[in-house]
Parts: structure tokens; sequence; C-alpha cells
């Protein structure tokens, strides 16, 4: 696919074109090539970074009144898998990827974490080559409406649902369950601390003013753990 498009639809004409391709490399095309190291996950690694500080200083902003915590919660809205995979979307993002036969005939293209990948990867590309207001001028403008959405609480995200899916994406069968630690405080104000477990395995920890709001912030730190890498 001729990039070029690409390059109308984001505003933006590269100037070293390398920079582009790479982030738009699919790291199953490379296996299929035999290369190395000319993937976009380099360049992922490199928006995600990006990614956070821009719109952690949109919010900052945005939100002038708003604690530490409410700013984080709102951030994660933004900068998830899901909302960056339809950012992707709204540009058509995933039929200019270079993707091996295998990964595309099996759907690559509209996977929410291959898109959401190469979205950070074209944040990480635009800075390295415009720097960084080339590279906040395209996160604003791909996710004006995302930022409006969760600034004013029409967006929230279900980290139990999202962990699942996580969990499940393996194709390997999952028992996921909520294990109660213990129960702090009087009975009309107690706070409730659990943990996740799959296949009992412990993975995130969570606590809050009920088990729903625990469960959540318990299946929430699973997510930043499993992106982080730090487990498997």
């Amino acid at each position: 696919m001729n990039s070029l498009q690409l390059e109308k639809i984001i505003g933006y004409r590269f100037k070293n074109r390398e920079y582009l391709e790479r982030a738009l490399t699919h790291s199953s095309f490379n296996r299929e090539k035999n290369t190395k190291h000319k993937d976009n996950e380099r360049l992922e690694f490199l928006g995600d970074a990006f990614l956070d500080a821009v719109i952690s200083v949109e919010l900052f902003r945005r939100m002038p009144e708003e604690t530490e915590g409410k700013l984080t919660k709102t951030r994660a809205l933004i900068v998830c898998e899901k909302s960056l995979a339809n950012a992707a979307r709204k540009i058509d993002l995933g039929r200019f990827m270079n993707m091996g036969h295998g990964e595309d005939s099996a759907g690559g293209r509209a996977k929410d974490s291959i898109l959401a990948d190469c979205t950070e990867a074209i944040i990480g590309a635009l800075y390295l080559d415009g720097g960084y207001d080339e590279a906040r001028r395209f996160v604003l403008s791909l996710m004006e409406d995302t930022i409006c959405d969760a600034v004013s609480g029409k967006i929230f995200l279900d980290y139990k649902s999202v962990v699942q899916e996580v969990l499940q994406s393996g194709g390997v069968p999952v028992n996921i369950v909520y294990v109660i630690d213990r129960e702090e405080g009087p009975a009309h104000d107690k706070t409730f601390f659990v943990h996740l477990e799959c296949n009992g395995r412990h993975y995130g920890s969570g606590f809050g003013k009920s088990k729903k709001e625990a469960e959540q912030n318990a299946a929430r730190q699973t997510l930043d753990t499993l992106k982080r890498g730090e487990i498997f």
C-alpha cells in the first residue's frame, strides 16, 4: 500500500521515509522475510512514552481542579489498546501496514493490539522525524474526540472485561477469580483488599470501598503489569 496516501491523511511528509516504513512494519512481515530489527516494536516503545507525555500535559491543562488520581484514571481511558485501535481505524491505518501473509490472513489488520501498537509506532516515528510538536499535533488531532469523551466522563473502562480478553487471547482455557484478602474498617465504611488469580497464579492486587471497585483496581494493576512485561 502506498504510504504517501497515509502521509496525506495524517498531514505530514516524512523527511526520512525509513521511519514511516518501519512504523508500518509488523513483526510477522520480518519473520516471513527473515530479517531482524526492522519492525515497529522499538518505535512503539518510543511512541508509547511520548503518547503518555502528550496526554498527561493535555489533561493537566484541561482538568485544572482534578486530583492526581483522577488525572491518572482519565489518562488510562485514553491511552489504552481499545482507544488507540479505534483511533487507528479513523485513518484506516491497517491497510497501510506491512504484514506477513499468515497474520494478514488471520485478520491482523483489524486486531486491536496490532492497530494500537502501530499507532504508537507512528507517534514515535513522527517524533524522530519532526520533533515533539509534530508528534503532539498528530496525537491531539487523532484522539481529540476520545480526549473530550474521557474528560467529560462519557467513557468508563471495564478493566475486568479487558483483562479477561487479554488473558484469554493465548487460546488456553483460563480460570480467573478475584480473591478477597482482607477487609478493614467498620461495617459502614469498609475497605476491601483483593487480588486476581488466573489458573491459580497471583496477578494484580487492588483495594476499594466496595468489592466491585477493588476488583476493578486489581484488574487494572494486572493490565499494567502485563503491559510492562513483568508476567509471563
